[in-house]
């Protein structure tokens, strides 16, 4: 079974460096997402299950996680989800695993700062607005603007 996901939760355990058969960084942590909801009775929010995930990013991804993430941080994960049969010792079970497309930290707990990365994929150029036929403005592009997106702002 593998379907896209995202996850909010909180890291449990540093990000752990490792490498594959061909050299490239993997980088492991636990997440555990934990559900909130509202005691009827109390009124009082209250923790409800707790779901835990193994989430492994690769190459640049990974390089950045490890640089970013630390125990105790709420993040959020988008990535592929799998459930994985594992046996060990005579002991068998299912684990839930994440392979990461975008790990970010979850502002509402609180602030971050964006640094770019050396090594940041540079796949989306900025679009000038300007057509074919029109003089240059003095003012810069908008550096929000990229190729291949809308007049909308969603």
């Amino acid at each position: 079974m593998s379907e896209h996901i995202t996850v909010i939760g909180t890291v449990v355990g540093d990000p752990e460096r490792r490498q594959t058969a061909g050299g490239h960084t993997v980088a492991r942590f636990r997440l555990a997402s934990t559900e909130r909801r509202r005691d009827e009775a109390s009124g009082n929010w209250v923790d409800g299950h707790t779901n835990w995930f193994t989430i492994s990013a690769y190459r640049s991804l990974a390089e950045n996680v490890l640089q970013s993430l630390g125990k105790g941080q709420r993040v959020i994960v988008v990535g592929s989800f799998r459930l994985r049969q594992w046996e060990s010792a005579g002991k068998q079970g299912t684990s839930a695993e994440i392979e990461a497309s975008a790990v970010g930290h979850d502002l509402l707990w609180a602030t971050t700062e964006y640094r770019r990365s050396e090594s940041a994929p540079q796949t989306v150029t900025p679009v000038t607005g300007l057509r074919d036929d029109a003089a240059p403005s003095a003012s810069p592009p908008d550096e929000h603007a990229y190729a291949g997106a809308s007049d909308s702002p969603f």
